[in-house]
């Protein structure tokens, strides 16, 4: 693809490593200026620097409402407009069971993971009303499938998918599309520390390796690929889509 979204503003959230980087990359490659919102200043900063003279770094805490109405007047302000927004910002830990879970680590997971779509719908539909825009949620496999020892992170994912069809369906009168990818295993910071907490790193990390049918892990460059087009005007016509991206890691028998 080449320059797929020439001229579109996209707000993303965790964008400062991980598949938000590799997204950042790949959007700004195809045209587009990214306004990155994350809680470290430093890595958006400087992963902003990277993209362009045009591309913005806004440090915020998505959980946070009044931060994230900050940073959507900050790039409205910036740049007129929002085409996009994309998120992707997320935890994973801990790897608990429910029973095992504190009440201060669930209520962190769905503060991040969930209420984040809540705040950047909420202050950014304004100005995806007026672009007729796109809303992108970066969800899991685990969402459909379900994960052992993982349940508050799972529950997180389930909802995203289920908030991504409730939102495509109020929205789509707007012609604001609402979609959702889902990665199996990427390789990320993210994905490291949550391998880091299983009984045995090693084993899981070979796991990781040989679940996805189409080749071993991946990194997040895939999942970019995908949320390009996504954002793009060749999916014009889709909504409410919750995409595997997962190499067919959910296909078939497991052992």
């Amino acid at each position: 693809m080449s320059g797929e979204l020439n001229g579109k503003v996209i707000v993303l959230t965790g964008g400062a490593d991980g598949i938000g980087r590799e997204c950042a990359t790949a959007y700004a490659r195809e045209g587009a200026v990214v306004a990155l919102l994350d809680r470290d200043e430093e890595k958006a900063h400087s992963a902003a620097k990277q993209l362009g003279p045009d591309a913005i770094a806004v440090q915020v805490d998505v959980s946070d409402g009044p931060g994230v109405k900050a940073a959507m007047e900050t790039v409205v302000a910036r740049f007129g407009k929002i085409d996009a927004v994309h998120n992707n910002a997320g935890v994973a830990s801990p790897s608990k069971p429910v029973h095992e879970t504190e009440e201060t680590e669930w209520d962190q997971l769905m503060r991040v993971n969930v209420k984040s779509v809540y705040w950047t719908t909420r202050y950014a539909f304004a100005a995806l009303s007026a672009s007729r825009g796109a809303i992108l949620n970066t969800a899991s496999m685990v969402g459909l499938i379900g994960q052992e020892n993982h349940a508050a992170y799972v529950a997180t994912k389930g909802a995203m998918i289920s908030l991504t069809k409730a939102m495509a369906l109020d929205y789509a009168p707007r012609g604001i599309r609402v979609n959702a990818v889902c990665p199996a295993g990427v390789w990320t910071p993210m994905i490291e520390k949550w391998c880091d907490e299983q009984p045995e790193p090693a084993r899981i990390r070979q796991y990781l390796d040989v679940i996805h049918p189409l080749g071993t892990c991946p990194h997040g460059d895939v999942i970019a690929d995908a949320a390009v087009f996504l954002l793009s005007s060749r999916s014009r016509f889709i909504t409410g889509c919750i995409l595997p991206v997962s190499g067919g890691a959910e296909l078939g028998y497991k052992r």
